[in-house]
Formats: structure tokens, sequence, C-alpha cells
């Protein structure tokens, strides 16, 4: 069949979309609310989704992270290597490193004159990890850390439990390399709150030197590099070349390696909207097929004379599914197009859940929502919704393409 046969069938369908206009605005209504809605909440919650693990991102994790070998699977405080700035200047050196930054890792425990309760404390060099995680942009109370002095940055969480102010005196213990303890006296400087309840909680933040000491590490020790990227999607490549020029005793991650558990929930959650477009698609379905067919039962004297005329079959059917085509891509044109105003607006402004901001920090979720629009959103709408609505269409056509053209013009 030739472009033109199909598009003069394209131009007959439209017409006779539009020979009962209740039936096609009501079947059309519902295809345009279900673009509007999949839409919306497609978009709303892959940008919960991808907020969560951007968060971890910038609160800690980074893109890469680099360890002595097997310290990831046992983060000891033995665990650690040497030489921790020359390798931060060979990493920083790399043309998609935004930002590395040195840390000292211990689990220990963290007490005042009221409470204590277990932390991670976290030795950094403030202004290098300053550009790697936003920890300095998250304070409600007192100052960031100085490079040096006996200065300790905790979560509001954390301050609660301790019973602590700002400029209060807690006392920070872990296990030394040796097997002793370590301990050290750090002033309260400054109170973080981040979107994750869990972190602020249990990270505490001291000046790198200070850290050193207390547990007794040679001055240029390090546990972790935290590398920040200016994309994400270069992280693979950078591993793969790093691994390939820094010695054996070193392993390098990505934040696959660290948190996959998050990206496994980042890629499940693409594998459910496929579902959820299959749910909705299967409402679709069966209002497009009660108006199909009552639109063929109602044309089967038109259809008889149709065949009798000289009509084939496939161009018969084509002609009744490509009614349903356009409903379809009708539909999604016009529900596209009145989410994308409300998806703007969003994206700019949030969708602000602070009566669910506890719930939502448990899951390490701010309160505002930002939508995500992807090139898979744009592709799901524009492909399922009216690939459903010709599915829709199949019964009634088969059901057009048999009718016997005598019996159908006796009711002419």
């Amino acid at each position: 069949m030739s472009f033109r046969g199909v598009t003069g069938l394209a131009r007959v369908a439209w017409r006779n979309l539009w020979r009962n206009r209740r039936r096609t605005l009501i079947v059309l209504s519902s295809v345009v609310v279900g673009v509007f809605v999949l839409v919306l909440f497609d978009t709303l919650n892959l940008g919960m989704v991808e907020q969560m693990l951007d968060n971890q991102l910038r609160l800690h994790i980074g893109h890469v992270q680099i360890h002595r070998q097997g310290y990831h699977a046992n983060p000891a405080v033995e665990h650690f290597f040497r030489k921790a700035e020359a390798l931060r200047q060979q990493v920083a050196a790399e043309p998609e490193v935004r930002a590395v930054a040195p840390r000292v890792l211990v689990h220990g425990l963290l007490s005042s004159a009221y409470n204590n309760g277990g932390v991670q404390l976290v030795g950094v060099a403030p202004e290098a990890e300053s550009l790697v995680t936003f920890i300095a942009e998250q304070l409600v109370a007192g100052r960031y850390l100085a490079a040096e002095g006996p200065e300790i940055l905790i979560g509001e969480r954390l301050a609660r439990k301790l019973e602590v102010r700002l400029g209060d005196r807690v006392v920070a213990m872990a296990a030394r390399p040796d097997g002793q303890i370590g301990s050290e006296v750090f002033r309260v400087v400054g109170l973080f709150r981040t979107v994750s309840a869990d972190f602020d909680r249990t990270m505490a933040f001291i000046p790198i030197d200070r850290a050193r000491a207390m547990l007794g590490l040679p001055p240029d020790a390090a546990h972790e590099l935290a590398v920040l990227l200016d994309d994400a999607r270069q992280a693979d490549a950078l591993k793969a070349r790093l691994q390939a020029a820094l010695p054996d005793t070193l392993e390098v991650l990505t934040y696959r390696d660290v948190v996959p558990l998050l990206v496994m929930q980042r890629d499940l959650y693409a594998e459910m909207m496929y579902l959820i477009y299959l749910i909705i698609g299967v409402a679709l379905i069966f209002g497009i097929i009660n108006a199909m067919l009552m639109a063929v039962l109602e044309r089967l004297p038109e259809f008889g004379v149709l065949r009798a005329i000289g009509m084939s079959e496939g161009r018969l059917f084509l002609l009744v599914s490509l009614e349903s085509l356009l409903l379809g891509l009708l539909g999604t044109a016009i529900g596209w197009a009145l989410s994308l105003p409300v998806y703007a607006y969003l994206a700019r402004h949030g969708l602000d859940l602070a009566v669910f901001s506890e719930a939502l920090a448990a899951f390490g979720v701010g309160s505002v929502i930002y939508p995500r629009l992807t090139l898979r959103v744009v592709w799901n709408a524009w492909l399922i919704i009216p690939l459903v609505a010709w599915l829709g269409a199949l019964y009634p056509a088969w059901r057009a393409i048999h009718v016997e053209p005598v019996e159908a013009m006796r009711a002419v």
C-alpha cells in the first residue's frame, strides 16, 4: 500500500472519529487524564529516587572512592594508606575530576556530661571536604570546621541525644591500630541538619590532623579519598584508568560499588514504572475496546458497502485500527501538553511535603521533591499509550473484516 493510500485512510479515520463526538470525547478524556497522571507520577517518583541517590553522593560518598585494598570489605582502622596528599594531587589532575578530599575514618564513641553514643568519626581537610560534600551548606548553628584545633561538627539530632549545645565539650574515643584506645576532647563549633536522619545521628567531623594524632596514624595517612566528578556517568571510565595507574595495594570503587542497593533501587524503579504503565494501559484498553466495538457494530452496513465495492480486508482493518491509533496519539498529545506546565512549575518550585518530613528523612529524601524528566519518561508516554490504543482496536477491527457484505447490506 502506498504512502498516499495510508494518508488517505488516515484522513477518513480522523473524520470517522468525530461522527460520534460524545463517545470520542469521553474516551479521549480518559486517555488525556491517564497520560497527565502518568507523566507527573513518573517524573515525581523518578525525582525522589534520584534525590535519594544524589543526597547520599553529596553527603558523604562522592562518585569514586580510593582505599587500601580490602578496606571496603573490612573497614578496620589499621587499613590505611600512606602519601595521601601526593595521591590526592595525582587524582585531582584527571580532567573529569572536580574535587578530591582525604579522610580518616573510624567507628568510635562520643560522650558528653549527660549521655554518649556510637558515631562514625570522620577526619577531614575542611576546605577540600567542602568542595566534595555539602555539609558546610547544611549548618543550622555555629560555623564550619577550621583546619586545626580540637573542634567537632555534629548533627542536630546527635546533639539532642548527647544534650549538648554550641561551645560544649565532648570526648571522642576510638580504637587505635596498636590496640590502645585513643581519646581527645573536642569543642562543638557547629551543628548540621541534612535530609538523612541516620546521617545526622551517627556522623561527626573533626580536622584530619587531629584524627591522625588521636589514632596514632602517620601524618600522611588516610583511609579514603573521596572524588567528586563533573558527571557521574564518567565514574566507570575513571575507575578503570585509576586502577591501572595506581599500585595494586589500592582499590578504586565507584558509587555503584559503595551503595549498590540505592543504585539497584533506582534501576528497579524504572522497571516498576513499566508495570504502572501496563496497569493504566489495561484500564484504558477496555474503554477503547468498548468504544471501538460500539462504533464498529453501528457501522456494519457501511462496512458491508465498502467490502462490496472492493475494499480489501487489510485496508478495512487498517482503517479501524487507525481510528484508535489517532485517538491514542491525540490523547497523548493533549495529556502531554497539559502536564508540561505543571511539570515546569514543580521543577522550579518543587512539591512541598513538609508534613511528611520526618518520614522522608528516614529515607534520605528532602521535604521538597523536584520532578525529573528523562528520555525514558518521554518514550514511555509517546509509545506505550498510543500502542495500547492501537491494541484496543484489534478485536473491533477483526469483527469489522469478518462482516459478510450481503448480510451487512440487508440492514441498510
